[in-house]
């Protein structure tokens, strides 16, 4: 089975992880994040640009309060070289894992190791909140029109883990998977993954899908170690201050 392409997890992205507001500005999309982090801040081109565009992009973004930041996808590549001559910095570079929902649901997680949830449970929260992922991103989850749902992880009967997990063109995609930290390398991750696996066959999907920094090692390694293949990558890129 072929995977999805690069292009088609950025539009997966998009609409399972969405930004407040899209705001056109020349040959850029801006996007209102509201504190929801990265993905739902940037902008992202939608034609070619010049340094003036850039410069306008850039202000319109610091009018809203935010860095002016810009998404580099795989097809960027005159922006990204322009952004560099201009000083903006890499920020922050991402691989997209996908795999087929086939695949990932070969093995079920242990009995009563993870639960589906909408809206998320209290516990659930102040596991996010713990690992810094606070009331901004918890609203992109709400506002998020797809089908969607939660996990609750737990290892010993006790609330460990959780992620989100929304599903659009085909796939499920999981965003922000925290694990307590006491309950660490456990396999709670392993689990919540496959878990996401299960609820989106029922849900119809295609394919699991993700996005996780390069520099988290770990991340990379599961999803490797469960099948899970590099399908693209984007950064982003920043003025420094």
């Amino acid at each position: 089975m072929t995977l999805p392409t690069a292009q088609t997890l950025y539009d997966v992205i998009d609409t399972t992880w969405p930004a407040a507001a899209k705001i056109p500005c020349g040959p850029f999309t801006l996007r209102s994040g509201l504190a929801g982090g990265s993905r739902v801040s940037a902008a992202t081109a939608t034609g070619t640009a010049t340094d003036e565009d850039i410069g306008a992009a850039a202000r319109a973004m610091q009018a809203m309060k935010q860095p002016a930041l810009f998404m580099i996808r795989e097809t960027d590549t005159d922006l990204d070289e322009e952004l560099d001559k201009l000083g903006y910095v890499v920020k922050d570079p991402v691989t997209l894992f996908a795999a087929p929902i086939d695949a990932m649901t070969t093995t079920r997680p242990p009995h009563k190791s993870v639960f589906t949830a909408w809206p998320p449970l209290a516990a659930q929260t102040e596991i996010w909140e713990q690992g810094g992922i606070g009331a901004g991103r918890l609203a992109v989850m709400e506002r998020a029109p797809m089908p969607k749902t939660t996990l609750l992880g737990r290892v010993n009967d006790r609330p460990a883990g959780t992620t989100y997990v929304g599903m659009s063109h085909g796939c499920a995609m999981i965003h922000a998977l925290e694990v307590g930290g006491a309950f660490r390398r456990q396999g709670l991750a392993a689990h919540m993954t496959r878990a996401a696996a299960f609820w989106a066959a029922v849900n119809g999907a295609a394919f699991l899908t993700l996005v996780t920094t390069r520099a988290n090692v770990g991340a990379n390694a599961l999803y490797t170690s469960l099948g899970m293949s590099v399908v693209g990558h984007y950064h982003y890129r920043i003025k420094p201050e």
